[in-house]
């Protein structure tokens, strides 16, 4: 068993990681505030159909002029992923941002008639509402979410199972 380690530049592996093991995965199943020390990098068994999932305010501090580039309880969360998936139908789900943070990139909505399309986030839009139809939020849906910049949030690698005709699970708090 090795201890919670950091390190302060880069870590080479010649045959990669493998994570496995119960802590892995998370069952969200209550409106949750989600931090980097207990969430991220973990895969999020979103288990609480109208739930709210609160990202964590973004932070891009730099390292203390005392402690410098050693200063391993610097909270600087860029590169943090969440990485989410539905595992009980939505119906009124939403994952959310600070309110000052906002999203960019892309989810893409998918029906099993063959119909898809992209959304993109508005400038403001600082929610993702899942409803198990419309807006996606199937069982089997899945987003990863990563901290890229102050007050941004890069939405990626997603795909909303839905019903009928799908419209953007973007929105403003």
């Amino acid at each position: 068993i090795m201890a919670k380690t950091t390190f302060s530049g880069p870590v080479y592996s010649k045959n990669g990681f493998i994570n496995t093991g119960p802590g892995n995965t998370i069952s969200l199943t209550a409106d949750t505030t989600l931090t980097v020390a207990a969430h991220a990098g973990r895969l999020l068994l979103t288990n609480d159909a109208d739930g709210k999932f609160t990202l964590p305010t973004i932070n891009v501090s730099a390292n203390s002029a005392v402690a410098g580039s050693t200063d391993y309880n610097n909270l600087n969360n860029i590169g943090a992923t969440f990485n989410f998936y539905v595992e009980t139908a939505a119906t009124d789900m939403d994952i959310l941002t600070d309110g000052t943070d906002k999203f960019k990139g892309a989810i893409l909505s998918a029906v099993d008639d063959g119909a898809k399309k992209a959304f993109f986030p508005a400038a403001n839009n600082d929610v993702i509402t899942m409803n198990g139809g419309t807006k996606g939020g199937l069982v089997g849906s899945i987003l990863s979410i990563t901290a890229i910049d102050d007050d941004a949030y890069l939405v990626h690698s997603s795909l909303l199972k839905a019903t009928a005709t799908i419209v953007t699970p973007f929105a403003d708090a």
